[in-house]
């Protein structure tokens, strides 16, 4: 396999970071503090002092509520040093699907050169290690399924938009997109998000000859075009045989771009998307991007998607670990007794973490929210597993179910359909706390293994078992509430095709990004829960309570 001297240097760049973390930490910090240690925020506890060891004392650990007072002054137009002393460029809009309202994180030029290395270097070196892709413009293009969303100004005049949309709207990324992706520019910004579905998947088929690879931000975006191509399969046809883009498209960028049709991927080598799952296709989650920092890259992309871990960047933001206590029945989510953060490089293999960021933006130990594990290092920088959002649970009485807890009972639960010729779409799940006790309740959709979609005879006794099988596979205090009645029984929705379409298609009016909905494991939305509602096709409760250990 032939690397060219581009990539050559990106995997050279990859081993240095991950030698060095510890001294490129040091100086990340370094500069963010020098940089900023006069602003209005910082000066409140270091008063102008840059030492490390002043800022891991002095300044406190915050979540977005904490700033969000000085973020409002800069999205009102004040320009006095208030977070950081670079100009605020733009903001970028945190996804509205993991819990409240987006947050306005502050992004500034560094930033964006950040993203370059990220995805030019160090992500491109990677894919073509692996997969030989090589120059792509040369070797092939990415069927990537994008939505850019225009996004909005704040009361100051700056722009407020997703990761996405802001990336695809530099310069660099404008000239890159004609030689990697399939989807022109006009198709991405396309406002109508099934017009924009229907011309990017047909201008997929149009260079089927050099798609190497096809995939999203997301999975749930993946899972939602491989229903959309069954939907609209006849019609896609229809266009390649008449070579004419159907009437409903009505938007001009999309219809002048699609000019000739053809039919699938046969060069398909992976499909890129971050989640777990599988297919004939290996699964590929390249890396892990937050809102608030690039923070890793997948070095092993070929893992089975559940053994997927990212390699931390310790270039990209100065990274803290708070550690989280792990009680044997579930994760707590306390952060253990005056525990103090620690160092990128002081992590400890099998324990878990809540991730602070300190950022060139103007986040100092901010929690991001997210509880990873430790499964090794690469060089001198940690390996991670994400487990799991902090703030996604279910709760009942004292009792916390936690997303990773969640995951298990549903994936120990499925295996039970088989027998019934099905397998699982999606899942999500809420508490009924409408009576007492309250109980949790289960949405899923299910798809026929072969023939059409439609869901009939259910063997209640097996679906009734599926309902039993994750109540043996949650906690011990779970198991011992229900023993003691504190906790109802288990309820299963079993949902109508295209019910998660529908969910994903309500958020998307509220102002979601396509390309930033993730799905949920947990919805809290009364909106949300009232749509899936009116789509249960059946219901199934656990018929007997679970062991009390298991």
């Amino acid at each position: 396999m032939e690397i060219t001297k581009e990539y050559e240097d990106g995997l050279k760049l990859m081993e240095e970071l991950t030698t060095n973390a510890q001294q490129i930490q040091e100086q990340v910090l370094s500069h963010i503090l020098t940089t900023n240690a006069g602003t209005q925020y910082l000066s409140r506890f270091i008063n102008g002092d840059a030492d490390k060891q002043c800022f891991k004392t002095n300044v406190p650990i915050v979540t977005f509520e904490d700033i969000k007072p000085y973020i409002d002054r800069i999205a009102n137009g004040e320009t006095s040093n208030i977070l950081l002393t670079q100009p605020v460029h733009e903001f970028h809009l945190s996804t509205g699907t993991s819990g409240g309202l987006p947050k306005l994180i502050p992004v500034t030029v560094e930033t964006y050169n950040q993203i370059a290395v990220y995805y030019f270097t160090l992500l491109g070196s990677l894919m073509n290690k692996q997969f030989g892709f090589g120059d792509l413009d040369k070797t092939g293009k990415r069927l990537q399924l994008l939505f850019a969303k225009t996004g909005s100004e704040t009361a100051g005049g700056l722009k407020a938009t997703t990761v996405l949309t802001s990336m695809l709207n530099q310069p660099q990324f404008r000239t890159a997109i004609p030689k990697l992706l399939t989807s022109p520019i006009e198709t991405i910004f396309c406002p109508d998000n099934n017009q924009s579905m229907f011309c990017q998947l047909l201008l997929g088929l149009i260079h089927r000859d050099e798609v190497v690879s096809v995939g999203s931000t997301f999975a749930t975006v993946v899972l939602r075009a491989i229903k959309f191509l069954e939907q609209y399969y006849g019609e896609l046809c229809f266009n390649i045989r008449t070579g004419r883009i159907s009437d409903w498209v009505t938007d001009p960028g999309c219809r002048n771009i699609v000019t000739s049709i053809v039919k699938l991927w046969p060069k398909a080598k992976l499909v890129d998307a971050i989640t777990t799952g599988s297919g004939g296709l290996p699964l590929v989650s390249t890396g892990y991007i937050c809102s608030e920092a690039i923070c890793g890259i997948n070095l092993e992309p070929l893992s089975k998607p559940f053994e997927v871990s990212y390699t931390f960047l310790p270039n990209m933001a100065y990274f803290e670990f708070l550690p989280v206590e792990k009680d044997g029945a579930t994760m707590s989510e306390q952060i253990q007794f005056n525990a103090r953060p620690l160092d990128l490089v002081n992590v400890k293999p099998g324990q878990y973490y809540e991730l602070l960021v300190t950022t060139y933006g103007g986040l100092y130990q901010y929690k991001v929210g997210d509880i990873l594990k430790v499964i090794g290092f690469h060089n001198n920088t940690p390996r991670f597993q994400f487990i799991e959002r902090q703030n996604v649970i279910l709760s009942i009485e004292s009792n916390k179910t936690s997303e990773l807890d969640l995951l298990n009972a549903v994936n120990e639960a499925k295996t039970l359909l088989d027998p019934l010729g099905f397998i699982l779409r999606w899942y999500t799940s809420h508490v009924d706390a409408s009576s007492i006790p309250g109980h949790y309740v289960v949405f899923w959709e299910l798809k026929a293994k072969e023939g059409n979609d439609n869901i009939v005879g259910l063997d209640r006794t097996i679906m009734a078992e599926c309902c039993s099988r994750m109540e043996e596979s949650l906690g011990f205090i779970y198991r011992l509430y229900r023993k003691e009645n504190a906790i109802a029984a288990l309820e299963m929705k079993v949902l109508k095709q295209g019910s998660f379409e529908a969910l994903m298609d309500y958020y998307v009016s509220q102002g979601a990004s396509l390309s930033q909905y993730k799905g949920s494991s947990c919805i809290k939305s009364k909106e949300a829960i009232k749509i899936l509602d009116s789509r249960v096709m059946a219901r199934f409760f656990s018929p007997k309570k679970p062991k009390e250990f298991g």
